[in-house]
């Protein structure tokens, strides 16, 4: 007799290390509405390129995900090459920066913050 499993799909998701981090720099700036956008633009060494800021605003058609208070918010023409993507906050060698370990990508560059579907 088998067994099958089942899970639910991640869609995307925020580690605690970038919750964390999110929650300092808010907090820094004196504003509590501040949330991280993640966005993909065209160009970069690989054909796409990660983009971050801080929003105010959430527009209706964002996807919106939430860690421990922090919030991540992705527009409708990101997303689609965000699927299943993990977002971090990572410090090392090459400094301290927000980093995408995006499934979909094919290939990526050297520094991590382009890639190819």
């Amino acid at each position: 007799m088998s067994v099958v499993e089942s899970q639910e799909p991640v869609l995307l998701s925020l580690t605690e290390n970038a919750a964390a981090k999110i929650h300092r720099l808010v907090e820094e700036e004196g504003n509590d509405n501040l949330k991280l956008r993640v966005f993909v633009t065209g160009g970069g060494c690989s054909g796409f390129q990660y983009g971050f800021s801080f929003d105010e605003d959430v527009n209706e058609d964002d996807t919106v995900v939430n860690n421990r208070g922090a919030s991540l918010l992705v527009d409708p023409l990101s997303y689609q090459y965000l699927v299943g993507a993990r977002i971090d906050y990572v410090e090392g060698l090459e400094g301290a920066r927000f980093v995408v370990d995006n499934p979909m990508a094919t290939t990526t560059c050297g520094c991590g913050s382009s890639f190819s579907v």
